[in-house]
């Protein structure tokens, strides 16, 4: 998802809802972030997050055949190109969690 798309997203929950919380968190290990926004709408609680993460521009599998020896995987990042990931979630009391919604027929994304 583009940038713009998630802002336009942003202002249009928080123009049409009530917006519980807004915040951008740092993944562990400097791996990304997530932005995420909780809101009351249409059916009830709801959350949205885009995670955003550097692209892998490679993959090595570093170990040996031996049987016992450790194998170890190294990713190479882009440091210039970011993947995104959009979720969307509604609160159920029943099981007192966020239980995913189909995110693309509910806001055109």
């Amino acid at each position: 998802m583009q940038d713009e798309k998630w802002q336009d997203i942003i202002e249009r929950v928080q123009d049409d809802f009530e917006v519980l919380e807004h915040e951008t968190r740092e993944l562990e290990e400097g791996s990304g972030s997530v932005e995420y926004i909780v809101f009351n709408g249409p059916l009830g609680k709801m959350k949205l997050e885009r995670i955003s993460r550097p692209f892998i521009l490679d993959k090595k599998v570093i170990g040996s055949n031996r049987i016992g020896s450790d194998t170890r995987v190294e990713y190479i990042f882009s440091d210039t190109e970011k993947t995104h990931a959009f979720n969307a979630y509604k609160w159920d009391d029943a099981q007192d969690d966020w239980v995913t919604i189909e995110a693309g027929s509910a806001f055109g994304v």
